[in-house]
Parts: structure tokens; C-alpha cells; sequence
């Protein structure tokens, strides 16, 4: 059994018991956190898909770790250079980015 959710702008193809990385989210370590915008379940073949929703339909999770400023208990993505320059002007910066996530353990897709 499966179901496509939306977690955080992001759609994710989740299962009981996977553990997931998903933009930060503003929950704890250790709380439980419930999406109901699921767009799509396959019960051992068994399709529903939504319109956009699937009515009556939510997936639970844990918080296992979440990555913020000072604590890095969940993941730091990869880091992103961005060079900007502009020719025979003198002018070229380097910024760097890393994106905070949150990862989520899957418990149930009711």
C-alpha cells in the first residue's frame, strides 16, 4: 500500500514504515504530524485518486530529526554555489546556500 502526499508544497510517494526528508517543518522531535492532502492511494491495487483530495484519507508521521540554526538533528541538503559575474566589469560574488530539512518516518496511510 502506497499513497502520493503533499507535504510542504512537495509531493512524495510514501509507504508505512519509510523514512522521508521534507522541507522544514515547524514541529518538534518526537511529535506526531498528520496530512490529509492526499492525492492518490493504491491499495494493493485498488486506485483512488482525488479531485484534488482523496476525501477522508490521511497519512501520520513522527518527526525523527529537524535541521534549524545551532541543532542538526535531521539533514543540511547539499551546498548550492551560485556565481554571478558580469565580463570586463570587475564585479563577481559567490554565495552559498544549504537547505534545512526535517525528516519524517511514515507510520500509517488511513
Amino acid at each position: 500500500m502506497y499513497a502520493i502526499v503533499e507535504i510542504a508544497g512537495q509531493q512524495f510517494k510514501v509507504e508505512a514504515g519509510m523514512e522521508i526528508f521534507v522541507n522544514r517543518l515547524a514541529d518538534e522531535k518526537g511529535a506526531s504530524v498528520e496530512f490529509d492532502k492526499v492525492l492518490l492511494i493504491d491499495a494493493d491495487g485498488a486506485v483512488k485518486v482525488g479531485a484534488p483530495y482523496v476525501e477522508g484519507a490521511k497519512v501520520t508521521a513522527t518527526v525523527l530529526g529537524r535541521a534549524e540554526r545551532g541543532v542538526n538533528d535531521g539533514m543540511k541538503g547539499d551546498k548550492v554555489l551560485v556565481f554571478k559575474k558580469k565580463r570586463r566589469k570587475g564585479y563577481q560574488k559567490l554565495n552559498g546556500h544549504r537547505q534545512y530539512f526535517t525528516k519524517l518516518q511514515i507510520n500509517a496511510i488511513a
